[in-house]
């Protein structure tokens, strides 16, 4: 997920109209979007483990690029 991404969110959900790219609000919400989105990755991979274990580690990987 891009920093321009999460910026996006931040404001369709009404945090604030347009953050700075430097802004600490903006750094709780990146931090927020990226615990979501490894619990997100994690809940898949546990879904696909008992079809494919090494598509399950793909899925894991993802979030350490």
């Amino acid at each position: 997920m891009t920093q321009d991404e999460i910026i996006e969110m931040v404001v369709q959900i009404g945090g604030c109209d347009r953050p700075e790219y430097d802004s600490p609000a903006l750094k709780i919400f990146e931090e927020f979007a990226k615990l979501v989105a490894a619990k997100e990755r994690e809940s898949c991979a546990k879904m696909v483990i008992p079809l494919d274990e090494s598509l399950a580690d793909e899925i894991r990987a993802r979030g350490q690029t």
